[in-house]
């Protein structure tokens, strides 16, 4: 049975007490009401070991360690490494926010932050994340669908990986509806804008550097050569298409 929006367990991990309350109280406020705090990496690891969580909200700058150290610990956990996180932090560099996304975190926030602007990106991404894992244990009859060959490599939509031979590699959520909707709209051109609606609901200016670290990430998985890439193009100034 799949779980209500607000039944969904979210940890807040940031140095700054007075936040971390402040954050909590808001989300349960809002109808969230299992709602976990911690304070450095030690906490925040020691949360997901008594109690694995849905949403992870991420600082950066944490009193043990930083939130790219954490998030790389959370994804060797195991039964983690999907766990959807978005990181909250006042470092403005654009570095910080593409490694945050190149490590795989949904979403990148820059304090100080708007608190409604944060629980509309949340229920977004909480929707995006397991609403689509829903859709992907449903029963599915027509295996053109479920599988897209690409040369030597096999995507399987339902199990959500990537086989070349004895490989397999696992896709993310983001990944796999970048795919499936580069791969309902087959030979055709899908622009920056329409992928971003289908994908993150939003405008591709708010979503441009992440939508390109996304894309980079797909082709190191289902290209020869992602510097050279035969399947996953790029309409100069459009947007892509899946040859």
């Amino acid at each position: 049975m799949s779980k209500g929006l607000f039944e969904n367990r979210i940890l807040i991990v940031d140095d700054n007490g007075d936040l971390r309350r402040m954050l909590g109280t808001f989300l349960k406020k809002e109808g969230y009401q299992n709602v976990a705090l911690a304070e450095d990496c030690r906490s925040a690891l020691s949360e997901i070991g008594a109690q694995r969580p849905d949403f992870i909200i991420l600082d950066i700058n944490l009193p043990d360690g930083d939130g790219f150290q954490l998030m790389k610990a959370i994804r060797q956990q195991k039964g983690c490494q999907e766990i959807p996180v978005l990181f909250l932090s006042a470092r403005d560099q654009d570095a910080d926010r593409l490694r945050g996304l190149e490590l795989g975190a949904d979403d990148y926030m820059m304090k100080p932050f708007l608190p409604r602007e944060l629980l509309l990106r949340m229920g977004a991404i909480l929707r995006r994340s397991y609403g689509s894992r829903e859709v992907q244990q449903e029963p599915r009859q027509d295996q053109e669908t479920r599988f897209l060959e690409l040369g030597p490599r096999v995507v399987d939509f339902e199990a959500g990986t990537v086989r070349c031979g004895d490989r397999e590699e696992p896709l993310t959520v983001k990944e796999l509806h970048i795919l499936k909707t580069l791969a309902e709209n087959r030979g055709k051109i899908v622009t920056f804008d329409n992928l971003c609606k289908a994908v993150w609901n939003a405008q591709y200016y708010t979503y441009e550097n992440t939508v390109m670290v996304h894309i980079r990430r797909l082709r190191e998985k289902i290209e020869e050569d992602p510097s050279k890439p035969k399947w996953l193009v790029t309409a100069r100034g459009i947007g892509y298409k899946l040859k």
